[in-house]
C-alpha cells in the first residue's frame, strides 16, 4: 500500500517583503517541495508572495537597475504523483507556481492573481515534466497564464480563464543556441480576456529540437491582441536579434474551434523560420473579428506550411500545405 504526504493549507501564508529578509542562496524559491511522492497540497487557503516591493525594483519596471532573481511562491520539483488543488495565491514576487521534473501532476481548481503590471508573475510554469493535468483554473498575471517550457511532455489543460496577462504560451524555447524538447500539448476549453497573446508558440533563433504534435481548441478570446500566434522569431532582448541558420522545429500543430475577437488587426500571426519552417499547422472552424467595430481582422504568414479545415477567418495566406 503507497502512502500518501498531504500537506493542508487552511490560512493565509504571508511572504516577508523585503529582499533584506531572504537567504541569497535560496532567494529563487520561497515554498519549494523537492524529491517527494505520492503528495497532495490543499485546504483551500491563500499564498500571498507579498510582491510588491519586489516588483518596484524589477528591472522590468526600472530598466536603470540591475536585474536581480526573485522567487517564486511554490516550487515543485522532482515530485511524482503529485495533487495541487484549491488553493489561492496572490501576488507572487515572481512565478507563483513552477513545476519542474516532476511526473504525473493534477492541478485543479487554482485561484492565482496579481495585477497586470506585475513583472515576470506567470501563473502556472512547467518544465522538463510528463504526464500533466491542469484543470479549472482561473488565472489573472502580469506574465504568461500558463508558460510550457522545454522538456514538457504529455500535458493535458483543460478549462482555464485566463486574463489579465500574456496568455497561454509554449515557449520561449532554444534561448542562447539550446536544444527543446516539446511534445504532446492539449489545451482543450480556454477563455482568455484583455490578453497579450492567446494561443502562442514562441521561440527564438539559433535555437535546435522541437514542438511538436500540439492542440489549441474550443478556445475563447475577448479582447486579445494576438489571439493565434507562432513566432520562431522571438526576441527578448535589448539589442537585435540576428537571424541564424538553426531553430527549434514546429509541426503538427492544429488551432480548433477558435473564435472571438481581436484587440489588433491582426489576429492571426505564423512568423516561422526561414531556415526551419514550421509545418503541419492546421486551422479548423476559426473565426476572430476585431473588437472595435466588429469588422474583419487580418492575419499574415511567413514561412508558414499550413492547411484549412471548415471555416478560417481571416484566412492567413495561400494554401501550401
Amino acid at each position: 500500500m503507497t502512502s500518501c504526504t498531504k500537506f493542508q493549507i487552511e490560512g493565509t501564508l504571508v511572504a516577508p517583503p523585503k529582499r533584506l529578509y531572504w537567504i541569497e542562496d535560496t532567494i529563487r524559491h520561497w515554498i519549494l517541495f523537492r524529491s517527494v511522492s505520492d503528495l497532495t497540497v490543499t485546504g483551500g487557503g491563500t499564498i500571498d508572495g507579498n510582491g510588491k516591493i519586489w516588483w518596484q525594483n524589477s528591472c522590468k519596471v526600472n530598466s536603470k537597475l540591475p536585474c536581480r532573481q526573485a522567487p517564486t511562491a511554490l516550487t515543485f520539483y522532482s515530485c511524482t504523483n503529485l495533487r495541487v488543488d484549491n488553493l489561492e495565491l496572490l501576488n507572487s514576487q515572481q512565478i507563483h507556481i513552477s513545476v519542474e521534473h516532476c511526473s504525473d501532476v493534477r492541478m485543479s481548481r487554482l485561484s492565482i492573481t496579481a495585477p497586470g503590471t506585475s513583472p515576470n508573475t506567470d501563473g502556472i510554469h512547467i518544465a522538463h515534466s510528463k504526464d500533466v493535468k491542469v484543470m479549472d483554473c482561473a488565472i489573472k498575471t502580469g506574465d504568461d497564464c500558463m508558460s510550457i517550457e522545454d522538456g514538457t511532455e504529455n500535458l493535458h489543460v483543460n478549462n482555464i480563464v485566463c486574463g489579465p496577462g500574456h496568455g497561454i504560451s509554449i515557449g520561449s524555447l532554444g534561448d542562447r543556441n539550446s536544444q527543446a524538447q516539446v511534445a504532446n500539448i492539449t489545451i482543450d476549453g480556454a477563455r482568455l480576456r484583455g490578453t497579450t497573446n492567446g494561443a502562442r508558440i514562441k521561440t527564438w533563433q539559433g535555437g535546435r529540437g522541437y514542438a511538436k504534435n500540439i492542440v489549441f481548441q474550443n478556445m475563447m478570446m475577448d479582447n486579445v491582441q494576438n489571439p493565434i500566434i507562432i513566432d520562431q522569431n522571438y526576441c527578448d532582448s535589448a539589442t537585435p536579434c540576428n537571424e541564424q541558420k538553426s531553430a527549434v522545429e514546429v509541426s503538427n500543430v492544429l488551432f480548433k474551434n477558435i473564435r472571438g475577437t481581436s484587440a489588433s488587426r491582426e489576429a492571426i500571426k505564423l512568423s516561422c523560420s526561414r531556415a526551419v519552417p514550421c509545418h503541419g499547422i492546421a486551422l479548423h472552424n476559426v473565426r476572430l473579428t476585431l473588437k472595435r467595430g466588429g469588422g474583419d481582422a487580418e492575419s499574415t504568414c511567413e514561412n508558414a506550411k499550413w492547411r484549412k479545415l471548415g471555416t478560417v477567418m481571416p484566412q492567413p495566406c495561400s494554401l501550401n500545405d
